[in-house]
């Protein structure tokens, strides 16, 4: 059940926040900042590359990782293909897990390394296969880790990973938190720019850091759940199946929320692109997760039942191609079966200030979730 008198707590949310969620997402454009820096001293904004790699590859472990995979994958498009390698191993452990290439990976491609750690062996093992193999290695991961030493200068750039003001190291430091995503993101998106397959040149990621300022201005603690968006979010998705509907280039902001609201505040959700989310989570409405599946809820004892779980539709949308959208079909699907529905879309600016927007506003809403929800503070 979610303690909506918190929400409007700005100190008892403090003191319930040890993980430090709020904070990393207020601290998003401070990150972003500190990681061009970075960057830009590793080298990356003086590069000449002789043109562009055949494909990406990025390896990593974590949500952070994999939301960051999943976001240059979208941003490059038909540029390039890129591809996640995905761990294996006995257990989600820096020592267990192991990575490989795929069979056709040579010198025109590119292996990006993104992790908040830095001691896995894999990853290690992983660069030298890439050395061996010809590829280019990138890497951004914790300073002096033994990653870095394995990589820097001999098989590749390593990019020291930017820590947020006042950084509490920890579990935030490796879960999905956004600061953990934006010091990982920002180092590569730039390097990408140079090699001509994502558009993000200094005053982009400039305008980036500047959006997240303002949504953590809106969203931060002190600003009532009225008119704070990312409260309103939190407390509308509280005890419901969240149903994620992106269009555009929404899709990875849907797919990152989903995992966050799992890894941090234990509430499952679901995310589809439309149009095909319509005939995916169709059942989903009509059934048991419907508003009115249950006729006798009405007689439910509030205190001693627990509420059934309902489907709540979230509709992401950022720049529609060509001007088609079923936002009017997925609208009517989720009111014709009861269904509450939530949307967010940004204010106008480049693709990746509006990617922005709503990264920080789903991100502060996880965090919302995760302190006002009891059992996952």
């Amino acid at each position: 059940m979610l303690d909506e008198s918190l929400l409007d707590a700005p100190e008892a949310l403090a003191r319930a926040d040890r993980r430090g969620l709020l904070r990393g997402a207020a601290e998003a454009g401070a990150r972003v900042r500190t990681a061009a820096r970075h960057a830009a001293e590793a080298g990356i904004s003086e590069l000449s590359p002789e043109g562009r790699p055949r494909a990406v590859l990025i390896a990593g472990p974590g949500t952070a990782a994999t939301g960051v995979a999943d976001l240059i994958a979208a941003l490059a498009g038909a540029s390039a293909p890129v591809t996640r390698l995905h761990p294996t191993g006995v257990a989600p452990a820096a020592g267990a897990l192991r990575w490989a290439l795929p069979g056709w990976a040579g010198s025109v491609d590119l292996l990006l390394i993104a992790t908040t750690d830095g001691s896995e062996p894999g990853l290690a093992l992983l660069a030298e296969q890439a050395y061996r193999r010809g590829c280019s290695v990138v890497a951004v991961a914790p300073q002096r880790s033994p990653l870095s030493e394995a990589v820097n200068g001999v098989h590749g750039l390593v990019v020291p990973m930017a820590s947020g003001p006042q950084e509490m190291y920890g579990e935030t430091q490796a879960s999905a938190s956004p600061g953990a995503f934006w010091a990982l993101f920002t180092p590569l998106v730039a390097l990408l720019d140079r090699v001509g397959l994502i558009s993000a040149p200094p005053e982009t990621l400039q305008n980036v850091a500047d959006r997240l300022d303002s949504m953590a201005e809106r969203c931060g603690p002190a600003i009532a759940t009225y008119s704070n968006p990312a409260k309103t979010l939190a407390a509308e998705l509280a005890d419901t199946l969240p149903l994620i509907w992106t269009e555009g280039t929404a899709a990875p902001v849907g797919r990152r929320f989903a995992a966050v609201l799992a890894e941090l505040a234990g509430l499952p959700a679901l995310a589809a692109e439309l149009p095909e989310a319509l005939p995916a989570h169709g059942v989903l409405l009509a059934g048991d997760f419907a508003a009115g599946a249950d006729p006798e809820d009405f007689f439910r004892d509030r205190v001693e039942e627990p509420q059934a779980l309902r489907a709540r539709v979230l509709l992401l949308r950022d720049r529609i191609d060509g001007g088609l959208t079923a936002a009017p079909a997925a609208r009517e699907l989720a009111l014709s079966h009861e269904t509450a529905i939530s949307e967010l879309e940004p204010e106008e600016g480049s693709e990746l200030e509006t990617l922005a927007e709503l990264l920080a506003v789903t991100d502060f809403a996880a965090g919302y979730l995760a302190l006002a929800t009891s059992g996952h503070a």
